[in-house]
């Protein structure tokens, strides 16, 4: 049999409801510049992004506890082509793990030189201290935030 290769662009745009749980984590970006996750049911983790279940033990998540701003990297990328719906590269994307939070979140890292791949890996390395910083004007959605490096 001959295996085949095929190219498939797939563009589909979705409109959903995003649940009370979102809603709440993305209306306190918009409203207090502040993240917050919200703790297992009869367990001190806290899960950032919130989710209304652990997603291990299949918990209920109840109470929301303000997390950060401070946390440090667990992981990281630099994008130096472009992606279609992202930010003109380079850029950086990672994963944050905030104080008081014990899931980590995505998100972008500003403020660092990205032009020398190794200077800037070096900066991003895992465990760096870094803050979340807010935009001015929010609208209630991921790109309202940012890390930056600590200090």
């Amino acid at each position: 049999m001959e295996l085949l290769g095929r190219q498939e662009v797939w563009n589909i745009t979705y409109d959903h409801a995003l649940g009370e749980t979102a809603s709440t984590f993305y209306t306190l970006i918009r409203d207090e510049a502040a993240i917050y996750g919200r703790r297992i049911a009869g367990s001190n983790k806290v899960m950032v992004p919130p989710r209304s279940f652990s997603d291990e033990t299949l918990e209920p998540t109840g109470e929301w506890v303000k997390v950060g701003p401070g946390g440090r990297i667990e992981a990281f990328t630099m994008v130096y082509e472009a992606f279609k719906n992202l930010p003109p590269p380079p850029y950086a994307f990672g994963y944050v793990l905030l104080d008081g939070a014990d899931t980590a979140l995505g998100g972008f890292f500003k403020g660092i030189d990205l032009t020398d791949p190794e200077a800037a890996a070096a900066k991003l390395k895992i465990g760096t201290r870094v803050v979340a910083t807010f935009a001015a004007e929010r609208k209630g959605e991921m790109m309202d935030f940012w890390f930056e490096l600590e200090g």
